[in-house]
């Protein structure tokens, strides 16, 4: 479903991405991890058409879209819910859910796909005619993935959606990230908590100084003694 080959990205003149090559299948969960600063994000952005790609070239289902503009990426299939939320604080929870709908195919599904994302989140239902800078951190990331599903995307972009949660809304948005997986969307997951992380994902990659540094199933990154001290920040011998 996403395919990264030999993917360079730069900032100006300094380069931030080195030949990262990446697998997305049908309905997978691939999970992004690394340490401040390794390029995991700036991956995100790139798939997501927001910074060009220097060399390389990222294909979904079949389709070149390395030089396409964001707005071609979302209709490609690609939807992205970007660090740090970005919603629209000064429009409602409903404007802004509506929003997502942008691309054609998202618009003759809107009325199904928007029942679905409020089964998702019930809480957005019933704040839907508030301003959505009113709502708490976790309302505002729920909003923000049912953004990005209104989109009706085939690849999911998270990027590190439990930023700032309090852990009981951590567990509410990892239980639905595993809803939306359940439904075909693959998911692309940068996530700090990155133990929490690796408990849904099927794969992963390690990202370090802009390179895919390991590839691995989920089972092969926690049973690695050195992963675990360096990036997963635990004991080698202390129990998952």
């Amino acid at each position: 479903m996403l395919e990264l080959r030999g993917v360079d990205v730069f900032y100006g003149d300094a380069q931030a991405l080195w030949e990262v090559d990446l697998d997305v299948a049908d309905g997978e969960i691939v999970c992004i991890v690394g340490p401040n600063g390794a390029g995991k994000s700036t991956l995100v952005q790139a798939v997501a058409g927001l910074l060009p790609v220097r060399r390389g070239r990222i294909v979904v289902d079949g389709t070149d879209i390395t030089q396409h503009a964001a707005h071609r990426v979302c209709d490609s299939g690609v939807a992205i819910v970007p660090e740090g939320r970005r919603i629209f604080p000064g429009m409602t929870v409903a404007d802004n859910l509506d929003l997502g709908a942008y691309r054609s195919d998202a618009r003759r599904r809107f009325a199904r796909t928007r029942r679905w994302v409020l089964d998702l989140f019930p809480r957005l239902e019933e704040r839907a005619g508030q301003l959505a800078g009113t709502l708490s951190g976790g309302e505002q990331q729920m909003l923000a993935i049912g953004r990005g599903l209104m989109a009706c995307p085939r690849v999911l972009l998270l990027d590190e959606p439990s930023l700032g949660l309090a852990p009981v809304i951590v567990d509410e948005v990892f239980d639905v990230i595993g809803e939306i997986n359940a439904t075909g969307v693959g998911v692309v997951l940068v996530e700090q908590n990155v133990q929490r992380a690796l408990e849904i994902a099927t794969r992963a990659y390690l990202l370090s100084e802009g390179r895919v540094r390991m590839t691995g199933s989920s089972a092969e990154f926690v049973s690695n003694a050195e992963l675990q001290r360096t990036v997963l920040g635990i004991a080698p011998d202390a129990a998952l």
